[in-house]
């Protein structure tokens, strides 16, 4: 098994990071350019690898109370994961986001995993901040 996790501070409220962070129908657009998310009947969503070109059934719930959200393979246990927003004051936050491997086949490598999740969580802040400018949300 192969854990990976990274963490990056936002200059917005942690509501305002989760939001972004949890809305399915626009998680294209911090995660990875490769994957996609398409929404099933809750919990239940396919994710879509380009690379693969593959589908593959998942599920995905937030928690906006614990400001947390889960993910994880549904029927071959390949992988899980979770975003974890946490208020640090003054109008901050930070975002942990953490990935376990369970089956061999499903890891890229660390440092395709660190990267990506490094480019997910820039674009995640990129997303909050110009949503945070927009007055219309």
């Amino acid at each position: 098994m192969a854990e990976y996790e990274r963490s990056r501070t936002m200059a917005a409220e942690p509501e305002q990071v989760f939001d972004q962070a949890s809305d399915v129908g626009q998680l294209d657009a911090w995660l990875p350019a490769a994957l996609h998310v398409r929404a099933e009947e809750p919990p239940a969503v396919t994710v879509h690898e380009d690379h693969r070109d593959h589908d593959t059934a998942a599920v995905l719930r937030a928690e906006g109370d614990q400001m947390r959200i889960e993910w994880g393979t549904r029927e071959q246990g390949g992988y899980a994961g979770w975003l974890q927003v946490a208020g640090i004051g003054s109008g901050a936050s930070e975002v942990t986001v953490h990935l376990s491997f369970f089956d061999a086949g499903h890891d890229p490598g660390e440092q395709r995993v660190c990267d990506a999740l490094d480019r997910s969580l820039r674009r995640l802040e990129e997303r909050v901040r110009t949503r945070g400018d927009d007055p219309a949300g």
